[in-house]
């Protein structure tokens, strides 16, 4: 693609943001009123926590296998 079809894309993608700035959020104030957005935050949040916990796990075997690697490369 080359740099005019990505100016254009970058152009249609922002006015298309800025149209729906002016519009009423009618979903979410419905969500809200009936309480069932909270379920909707908890379970993004689970989400969140269970990748950072998943990321944080595969570190620490990526440095156990760097620090093995490396020992192995010091016989």
């Amino acid at each position: 693609m080359n740099f005019s079809g990505k100016k254009s894309m970058l152009l249609f993608f922002v006015f298309s943001a800025l149209n729906s700035f002016g519009q009423d959020p009618e979903m979410a104030d419905t969500m809200r009123s009936e309480g069932k957005i909270y379920v909707v935050v908890a379970i993004i949040l689970l989400i969140f926590a269970g990748i950072i916990a998943y990321l944080f796990n595969l570190d620490r075997k990526v440095s156990g296998l760097e620090k093995k690697l490396m020992e192995k490369k010091e016989q």
